[in-house]
């Protein structure tokens, strides 16, 4: 079965048709790049750019960055304040006119990787952490999600939001270097161990692609897995759980 997944980030709306029983890409990824934070009329507008570009009339499926529940936006962190209490799957159907899923991005692009990633049926506490605007988190349970968590979010013992501390867009904003950035990276994961216990981290975002620059100064207990899907996670989660 195909779907069309669409991955809405903080800085472009990137999305592709994916047969969902193998995860494969079907049709060339497209992306479009948005203003940071994009407005909620450029995100309506850009989403139905992708899906004319597709000239797709089934189901799709959406990763987006925000807390979802029950198709209603709960929280804005680095996107347009308005949408929350938008019912965005109603917003989004009535405007591509398709039958539509929405969910919090890092929770599909976590379940991608559990499903067709080189984690793939990892019984166990996983958490799977998109590094790019901010810090997107996913939790799985014996390979069951929990959706929602947002623990880019959570404070550090030095008093700093994990995301404003150690994103990748902290990275670039502060013009570190790939040895201290990974040193930061560490307190991050190390705070997140000692709540959780994980048996398993799995770094997605554009960073999982880099993740042989800074891997030697991460000293947690647990396997941390660079995820195999990359920018594709995000896309094929969402057409999956669409």
């Amino acid at each position: 079965m195909e779907v069309l997944g669409i991955d809405v980030g903080g800085s472009a709306i990137k999305g592709a048709i994916v047969n969902t029983l193998t995860g494969e890409l079907t049709a060339e990824r497209f992306r479009i790049p948005t203003s940071q934070p994009a407005t909620m009329d450029e995100t309506v507008e850009t989403v139905c750019k992708l899906v004319s570009h597709f000239s797709w009339k089934g189901k799709v499926g959406f990763g987006f960055p925000a807390v979802v529940q029950n198709g209603i936006v709960k929280t804005a962190a680095n996107i347009d304040k308005g949408f929350i209490g938008v019912d965005i799957n109603k917003l989004f159907s009535k405007a591509t006119g398709c039958e539509v899923n929405v969910l919090n991005d890092a929770d599909v692009a976590g379940y991608a990787e559990l499903k067709f990633g080189a984690v793939k049926d990892f019984k166990g506490l996983a958490i799977f952490l998109t590094i790019g605007t901010g810090i997107g988190s996913a939790l799985f349970s014996n390979g069951q999600l929990i959706p929602n968590s947002e623990l880019g979010h959570i404070y550090l013992k030095n008093g700093k939001k994990g995301e404003l501390f150690t994103s990748d867009s902290a990275r670039k904003r502060e013009e570190l270097d790939w040895v201290t950035w990974g040193k930061r990276f560490n307190k991050y994961l190390i705070y997140l161990e000692q709540l959780f216990f994980p048996e398993l981290f799995i770094i997605g975002g554009g960073t999982s692609k880099k993740l042989d620059k800074f891997e030697m100064h991460l000293k947690t207990n647990c396997r941390v897995e660079a995820a195999t899907l990359l920018n594709n996670a995000g896309i094929v989660g969402a057409a999956l759980l669409a």
